[in-house]
């Protein structure tokens, strides 16, 4: 997997289906994990909070430097259709963590979930090729101009 990708938890799906998530109306933040658990695609029941069977919480970098527990809002999330696609997409306004020396130096993965369901249902990760330190210079994510991710009908 190359730095940058982002990968949607097939259970993002179910988690739609069951409207536990709905992506035009939640809080979605994008939260860093290290390296003592590794997201995939098929991870069961994956969440930002305790009382699932992978609770990335409990891997989450240090918030001692400018990183703030929970992780970044995504601000101004949007959902729009255009024929048989449905896009997800920010405000175009990316995410940015400036230098900080007090900083978590261990950072391997971005979590992308949902701070509006009730267990917090993770959407998607990000491999970051880590580690990634806060200390060593500031962190950007950028996300895609086309959207975060799109959904196609068949």
């Amino acid at each position: 997997m190359a730095r940058g990708d982002l990968t949607v938890f097939n259970d993002f799906t179910i988690s739609i289906g069951e409207k536990k998530i709905d992506l035009e109306t939640d809080t979605i933040k994008l939260a860093l994990i290290d390296n003592t658990v590794t997201p995939l695609v098929t991870t069961a029941n994956p969440t930002w909070e305790v009382g699932s069977s992978q609770d990335f919480d409990a891997n989450e970098v240090s918030t001692a430097g400018g990183y703030t527990a929970g992780g970044e809002t995504i601000s101004g999330p949007e959902l729009e259709l255009s024929g048989a696609v449905a896009t997800f997409d920010d405000d175009d306004s990316d995410l940015s963590l400036a230098q900080n020396g007090s900083g978590f130096t261990d950072a391997y993965w971005a979590i992308i979930y949902s701070d509006t369901a009730t267990l917090k249902n993770a959407i998607a990760f990000i491999e970051l090729n880590g580690p990634v330190s806060e200390q060593a210079g500031p962190i950007n994510i950028n996300f895609n101009a086309s959207g975060i991710l799109t959904i196609t009908r068949s």
